[in-house]
């Protein structure tokens, strides 16, 4: 579900270097004490001179050879070969079977009606030199969770299709009300479109990609280079995902054959108008024949022809009708007991369902983690036991919304309420700089890892590169002040892969990880997304695919081995600190905006913000501990851990966000009208920005609490870790 590159924001906002090290003297690592670093640093080593990019090529060219969309053989096909290589490796692992209402489509019909008839091509062609482009079995262009219907109407062009686009039109006196609404890919999530043009009114929506944002405006198309062709066709779910991820009809549990289902009548998260994405080929026509005002220039996109509002006598026929049913869907679960910490868990995922053969999205991530896995292994048969259990993870029908790992989630709920310590995500990865976004208090943690593991091109740390490219990238204003800055800023994490389940409904600490930036993204979610294309043009050696290994696997190893778990809260209590500073000004720019007492929450940040430098001071004695004394502390260090990895539990509540529930993270969430996008403090933000003045007053004193619970406990943590290697 990852985002092409082109679209998708910079996670790795600003990284700093540690400070240069005396030479010869390895810099320490958070969390170990000085004793048991050599031994550390030996095990990293031995497990990053494992990873091998002949590997993940052998492996993407087999799990890439057929389609493999979720719910269809070829999914478990997938599965199948990774359950497999890791049993090759030496690992226990297994296929965990859920199930899911899931929607296959049985008739598309996209046809002109007036002023000429005419039938939409609505299929992607074969293109010379890629085998894959012929295969049998290809997934049919549509869109997941759009409704069935046959409904016919006057086309309306409404941009990107987003709430903003929509007051443009009321301005211009333009109604979708009983239209047909046509919107380009981009500007949000594409869930959204169908979503706000049924609560304007309108009976039908067609997305389709623009060639100005990924195909001829920004260079040679597909097979001669790599951005999308004139009937290209980006397929996806439209499931209202904002409201919950996972199976439409089981919100909250586990979905299994047999188990309890709500009555589809129920379900939240179905579309209720039929919608389908359709290549710029197909949108042409449509152009060339619509009337109606001249679009706004900045609405305009790269086909040739003017762009123009639409009515009649323009009409289009849409009809579309699926299989709904329950299918099944193969999670591959590889677990490596922890031999002191077995009951906590260091997770690490990505997925292996695809829309059709998924080079790039996901398999490039899904063979890095293959990787992983066989590199623990080799650790595994030399006698190596990890402290802590280590969990790793290939997901299935997470291009539908989420859907295998919400399951798990959802079903092993209890579990990791008391045992998940971090999940890491990836979702594909290409080639350039890390990505890198997640909970605030495993800042520090990433940029130690990144500045260990060096660039596949230039040699220097990964978190050199980086930091240069995202300075580079700064206006000229900005950029002396982050030169001196010495943190890494992660991203927010919002939504659109796997790391949602965990994050923002169990409120499990996440990190999600990628190289890019350098990968262009004409093919996202294509039959074009292929072995031939990947090998062609993004990470053609597979040297950022090992590189992702290091990264993750490193970060696995630290986690499951170190002493005190490396989370640093100074780093979150800033980062709140800049948060609630912009709702601050966000509610002054509202001129119809009632009071509001901001002092709750400024307060509860400057509690974590002592806290935390509490905890800093505790956790300075760490290094000088001997291991004696952290081996008879054992079960002291154990209850710390306990706090210190349940710290992100503090951030989420029962009752959830208003309208949303399932969603219950207090300070990260995906925007009702973003999709992918994160709004932060989302309660407060969301409802400044819709008018909701309770909704926002209430968040204040909900997120307050959190933040609050957060500093106590922190303040518990620091007290116990204090007494620690004394």
């Amino acid at each position: 579900m990852r985002r092409p590159i082109v679209l998708a924001a910079v996670l790795l906002v600003l990284v700093q270097l540690q400070p240069a090290r005396l030479a010869g003297q390895a810099p320490a690592l958070r969390g170990f004490s000085s004793e048991s670093l050599a031994a550390q640093r030996a095990l990293e080593d031995k497990f990053r001179a494992v990873p091998d990019p002949a590997r993940l090529r052998e492996y993407m060219r087999a799990m890439t050879e057929e389609p493999h969309v979720a719910g269809r053989p070829g999914s478990k096909k997938v599965a199948e070969y990774a359950l497999a290589k890791f049993k090759s490796f030496g690992l226990d692992a297994a296929i965990e079977e859920f199930e899911a209402y899931m929607p296959w489509p049985v008739e598309r019909r996209l046809e002109m009606v007036a002023p000429v008839g005419r039938a939409m091509l609505i299929q992607e062609p074969p293109v010379a030199g890629d085998p894959d482009s012929t295969d049998n079995d290809q997934t049919p262009t549509y869109n997941a969770y759009s409704a069935d219907g046959d409904v016919t109407g006057e086309v309306v062009y409404v941009n990107y299709g987003v709430p903003a686009d929509y007051e443009q039109l009321e301005k211009m006196g333009v109604s979708v009300k009983g239209k047909i609404v046509l919107a380009r890919y981009g500007g949000s999530w594409r869930g959204i479109k169908p979503k706000v043009a049924y609560e304007h009114g309108a009976i039908g929506c067609l997305i389709f990609s623009d060639p100005k944002d990924d195909g001829f405006f920004q260079g040679e198309v597909y097979p001669d280079g790599p951005y999308r062709p004139e009937f290209g066709v980006q397929r996806g779910s439209v499931m209202d995902m904002p409201i919950h991820t996972g199976d439409p009809l089981t919100p909250g549990w586990g979905s299994t054959a047999g188990g309890k289902k709500l009555p589809v009548s129920e379900a939240k998260t179905i579309l209720k108008i039929p919608v389908m994405p359709i290549a710029w080929g197909d949108a042409l026509p449509i152009f060339q024949a619509m009337r109606g005002p001249v679009a706004p220039e900045s609405w305009r996109g790269g086909m040739p022809v003017t762009y123009r509002m639409g009515g009649g006598p323009l009409k289009m026929r849409l009809k579309l009708t699926h299989e709904w049913k329950h299918r099944p869907l193969y999670n591959v679960i590889v677990r490596i007991p922890g031999a002191t910490l077995p009951d906590e868990w260091v997770m690490f995922g990505n997925h292996h369902d695809a829309w059709v053969n998924g080079a790039d999205d996901p398999i490039s991530g899904a063979v890095s983690l293959m990787e992983v896995g066989r590199g623990l292994g080799e650790l595994v048969k030399g006698g190596w036991k990890p402290k802590r259990t280590i969990v790793l993870a290939l997901w299935d029908g997470e291009e539908w919304g989420l859907l295998g790992s919400t399951e798990w989630a959802e079903a092993h709920r209890d579990e990791l309420n008391g045992k998940g310590v971090v999940y890491i995500n990836t979702d594909g990865t290409g080639k350039g700089w890390l990505n890198a976004g997640g909970s605030h208090s495993l800042q520090q943690f990433v940029s130690e890892v990144a500045r260990d593991i060096n660039d596949p091109r230039t040699g220097k740390p990964v978190l050199e590169v980086g930091r240069r490219k995202a300075i580079d990238g700064l206006p000229e204003a900005e950029r002396a002040e982050a030169e001196k800055d010495p943190n890494i800023r992660i991203a927010p994490l919002g939504s659109g892969s796997d790391f949602t389940p965990f994050l923002q409904h169990l409120t499990v600490a996440s990190l999600n990880l990628s190289f890019g930036g350098e990968s262009p993204g004409g093919v996202y979610h294509s039959v074009y997304d292929s072995f031939e294309w990947y090998t062609r043009f993004s990470d053609t050696d597979f040297t950022y695919g090992r590189t992702l290994a290091q990264v993750t696997g490193t970060a696995v190893l630290r986690l499951s081995e170190a002493s005190v778990l490396p989370f640093r809260f100074s780093d979150m209590s800033d980062t709140l600190a800049r948060y609630v500073s912009e709702v601050q000004k966000l509610h002054a720019g509202k001129k119809d905006a009632p009071a509001l007492d901001f002092a709750p929450l400024t307060a509860a940040v400057a509690a974590l913000q002592k806290a935390s430098l509490a905890f800093e001071k505790a956790h300075a004695g760490v290094p000088a501990a001997s291991a004696k004394a952290l081996q008879t502390q054992e079960e002291a260090l154990k209850v710390v851990n306990q706090l210190v990895f349940s710290s992100e539990r503090r951030l989420g509540n029962e009752q959830g966000l208003p309208r949303r529930d399932w969603f219950r993270h207090q300070i990260y969430a995906p925007g009702f009208y973003t999709g992918y996008g994160v709004k932060t403090l989302p309660q407060i933000r969301e409802g400044l920005e819709e008018g909701q003045w309770d909704e926002a007053r209430q968040g204040v004193t909900k997120v307050a609490a959190a933040i609050n619970a957060l500093a106590a406990q922190v303040d518990r943590a620091s007290a116990g870790l204090s007494r620690v290697g004394r």
